[in-house]
């Protein structure tokens, strides 16, 4: 009896002393700019991050271990990122949803690519995130948002072809993000025919840009393509309202926030930009949108892509039968689609979202929606 006593309790203490697979909690970071000018986008990050791990939870977890979420803020600054990139991977966290800005993504990418996290971005749009990726051998460095040149491709045509023999200014903030997708864009347009009579970048963050608004009423712009971040959208459009000057602006899907037209006002009647194909009103989403609205939360901009990479993180370890970031993004890359808020996703080689479809929006007294193209 005392040698059984002896052998279980020999027993126990190997039990307690060797880990389990899926025994604990799993966290997931969730990188973006929480403070600062583009905080809304943050906002739009957590939220969406929080209801799919809510939902997750709420059916048994990740096989059956519960998700936490560690919530970073790197103000869209690319060396913050780095710095919340470099304490994430010190904490042993593998999985991050993030980071927003391409300009932030870009260099975290190396930190997350050398510990062999999964780093997958639901916003950040410049190909050299991913091409650079593949090219240095980094699998674990994947994108559940489209890219520049996608969108350049999509829309770069239709302004050609909509505003043939007009005077088109194409301008960017010289951020990864804003200058790669006015570069993408400027690219496809010329190809259709179509060339600016005026490229430059401006300098983000300024609160006058009168001088701005002179060269394009001397140019007499008819449109403005604008690769950039809606504070910067905002006051040009208000300050060219107060110069009475009027052109069409076209933007890139960084104004899918309320807070353009917090900035712009009536000056932003009539603004379109590009986004991808509105994961609200797809039957996915249904139930997520209606939970997060119940919350008093609207699901607009980049929530749902957001949400949609906690759901493929689930799905990848699932399908794996393991946290091992490297086999969750292989596993992941498989072809097979991954059901999502933003529909069935599946992803190349390189770690890109395929097949994107994408919308013309249209801002109205306040709101925007989608219009005929």
């Amino acid at each position: 009896m005392k040698k059984l006593g002896i052998l279980n309790a020999a027993i126990f203490g190997l039990m307690m002393s060797t880990p389990f697979a899926f025994a604990d909690d799993i966290t997931f970071a969730v990188v973006g700019p929480m403070t600062g000018q583009l905080a809304t986008i943050g906002d739009q990050f957590k939220q969406g991050a929080q209801a799919a791990a809510d939902a997750i939870n709420a059916t048994g977890g990740v096989e059956g271990r519960q998700i936490k979420l560690s919530i970073e803020d790197d103000q869209c600054d690319p060396k913050q990122a780095v710095s919340v990139a470099n304490r994430i991977v010190a904490d042993g966290v593998k999985f991050i949803d993030g980071h927003a800005c391409s300009g932030s993504s870009i260099p975290a990418s190396a930190v997350y690519a050398e510990a062999g996290a999964l780093m997958m971005t639901p916003a950040s749009s410049n190909p050299v995130l991913t091409d650079a990726a593949a090219k240095a051998g980094w699998p674990t460095i994947m994108r559940l948002y489209t890219r520049d040149d996608a969108q350049g491709a999509f829309i770069g045509p239709w302004i050609a072809k909509k505003f043939a023999g007009k005077n088109v200014v194409v301008l960017h903030d010289k951020s990864a993000y804003g200058q790669g997708v006015a570069d993408a864009v400027k690219a496809t347009m010329n190809a259709g025919g179509l060339k600016e009579v005026y490229y430059d970048g401006i300098n983000a963050g300024e609160k006058d840009y009168s001088a701005l608004v002179t060269k394009l009423k001397d140019l007499k712009a008819d449109v403005v393509y604008f690769g950039g971040y809606h504070p910067e959208a905002g006051l040009i459009l208000r300050q060219s309202a107060e110069q009475n000057l009027k052109f069409q602006l076209i933007m890139p899907d960084s104004i899918a926030s309320p807070e353009f037209w917090q900035v712009a006002g009536p000056a932003g009647e009539g603004t379109m930009f590009v986004f991808p194909s509105d994961p609200q009103a797809k039957p996915e989403a249904k139930a997520a949108v209606e939970k997060i609205k119940a919350g008093g939360f609207v699901p607009e901009g980049f929530t749902l892509f957001s949400y949609a990479v906690i759901q493929a993180f689930a799905e990848g370890v699932k399908r794996a039968g393991s946290d091992d970031p490297a086999k969750v993004a292989e596993a992941l890359k498989n072809g097979t689609p991954i059901s999502t808020v933003v529909g069935n996703v599946t992803f190349d080689e390189k770690g890109d979202l395929k097949n994107a479809s994408y919308d013309i929006n249209q801002w109205h007294n306040g709101k925007y929606a989608p219009i005929a193209q």
